[in-house]
């Protein structure tokens, strides 16, 4: 599966070792240099994952940290990279809601294996299952088709993936240049009404509304949110 990664480094050299080592995953990478720019862009924009380096400008990763978790209250897996490696600031950052913690130097295979880890564990319904059950809807891979109240829902692939793929990140935020990114695989700068159109089929082809527990809300100058309405299902 490929990853939408933000990545936080002051460091030009490690920047780029890691933007290497993430596009011959087939990762996406976009770089910020300090905290600031990086809190700017995820006002408007989305990823699979964030890793943060501590002590970077203007804004360190633990600030930044906090805005995600507590202001934001984004839904992302948070690993850090840094060289702080004091046992109380590692337990630190853990408590303010980071997911892993590396220590630098980073190594290539290590960092993709906890990059995969923190992101299937946000994902882990849907890892290797040829049904997925999202009630009242049943995902049927195997067929790449949505069943609701026992009806095969005809569906494009291309609406099957963006349906799919709203799904697997139910309750977060995306972007629609991180929609177009990761179901069309599309320069996120483009034109996205392309996907405002295929929101707006899914919506009424699934039925999606309060009355079946789930809302698709378009976000202003951003994007969408599916919502599950049943907390038991969260």
């Amino acid at each position: 599966m490929s990853l939408r990664v933000a990545l936080l480094e002051d460091d030009e050299f490690q920047s780029s070792l890691i933007e290497l080592w993430l596009s011959e995953e087939n990762h996406s990478c976009k770089v910020f240099a300090d905290g600031r720019s990086l809190i700017r862009h995820l006002n408007n924009e989305s990823f699979d994952i964030i890793i943060l380096d501590w002590i970077v400008p203007d804004m360190d990763g633990l600030e930044v940290l906090r805005w995600i978790r507590e202001q934001r209250k984004l839904r992302v897996p948070v690993i850090f990279l840094s060289q702080i490696e004091g046992e109380p600031e590692v337990v630190r950052a853990l408590k303010l809601g980071a997911d892993d913690y590396i220590r630098k130097p980073a190594q290539k295979n290590e960092l993709i294996a906890r990059i995969q880890a923190a992101t299937r564990r946000f994902s882990k319904d849907f890892i290797n299952k040829p049904t997925v059950e999202m009630p009242p809807y049943t995902i049927d891979y195997a067929n790449s088709c949505f069943i609701l109240n026992e009806e095969r829902i005809e569906m494009t692939q291309k609406e099957f993936e963006l349906a799919t793929f709203l799904f697997t990140n139910v309750n977060r935020a995306l972007s629609r240049g991180h929609i177009l990114e990761s179901v069309w695989g599309t320069d996120p700068d483009l034109n996205t009404r392309t996907v405002d159109t295929h929101v707006s089929r899914i919506r009424k082809k699934l039925q999606i509304a309060e009355g079946n527990g789930w809302m698709l809300n378009s976000i202003y100058q951003h994007g969408y949110r599916l919502e599950n309405l049943d907390t038991n299902h969260i």
